[in-house]
């Protein structure tokens, strides 16, 4: 075992790899869980360099289970403004430094689960509002600046997904696909500020099986829950997910 982590650290770091599987595999608003984990583990910007192989690791598999079921006509829409916003995101994180960002993405994310609240409220209030243009790229926007910063996206991609009413396994393979090309655009920027190296490369190795344990045991969970309930459980995820960011 490496010196620099304790026997309770360890416990911490494999509970979050294994909750980085999980909301892979269906469940975003877990992302929760690794976020804040490996950010009280590693200080500052350090831990989404830390994270962020292991998310590759994650959608990778998460594509091999869920690959027929992606909605590429999302993807197309997202994906352009997102990495607009993984370059913003990078540049922000150039000029400035040690910022916490959470709290300004658990407002974006809070935002985001009002609006979905008041679709469900009342269906014919902004039903229009997910289907346009211009939400689907604020929401690439965002996305791409948030996973950027923080590796947070998981909650603010899950409401727009839930927003236009996609099927569960339908949702899981586009997040899917969505997230693994972001972050796979993301790794040369990550480098560029010194947040890969070998040393979270190691650590990321000896986590790896716990990702993918997750991913099965997000899988499994997904598979027995009704769609109703899957779309309850993502808007309570993305509830919890702000008010902790925001905390």
């Amino acid at each position: 075992m490496p010196p620099e982590l304790t026997l309770q650290q360890w416990a911490l770091a494999c509970l979050a790899a294994v909750g980085i599987g999980v909301s892979k595999s269906g469940l975003p608003g877990v992302s929760l869980l690794h976020v804040v984990l490996f950010a009280q583990l590693f200080p500052g910007l350090q831990s989404t360099g830390v994270v962020l192989p292991m998310l590759v690791a994650g959608d990778i598999g998460a594509v091999l289970l869920f690959r027929r079921h992606a909605d590429w006509h999302h993807i197309r829409r997202t994906l352009a403004p997102a990495g607009l916003g993984v370059v913003a995101g990078w540049a922000v994180m150039q000029l400035q430094g040690q910022t916490d960002f959470r709290p300004a993405i658990g407002a974006i994310v809070l935002a985001l689960a009002v609006i979905q609240l008041i679709r469900h409220w009342r269906p014919q209030t902004l039903s229009e509002l997910p289907h346009t243009r211009g939400f689907a790229w604020g929401i690439g926007l965002l996305s791409g600046g948030v996973t950027m910063v923080a590796n947070a996206a998981g909650p603010v991609m899950a409401l727009y997904l839930v927003a236009v009413a996609l099927p569960k396994n339908v949702f899981v393979g586009t997040s899917a696909w969505f997230f693994l090309l972001i972050n796979l655009f993301k790794i040369p920027f990550s480098l560029q500020l010194g947040l890969i190296n070998g040393h979270s490369l190691a650590l990321n190795l000896r986590l790896l099986p716990l990702v993918v344990a997750g991913l099965f045991l997000g899988r499994a969970v997904v598979s027995h829950l009704p769609q109703r309930t899957f779309d309850t459980f993502i808007l309570v995820f993305a509830w919890v997910a702000a008010l902790r960011l925001l905390l």
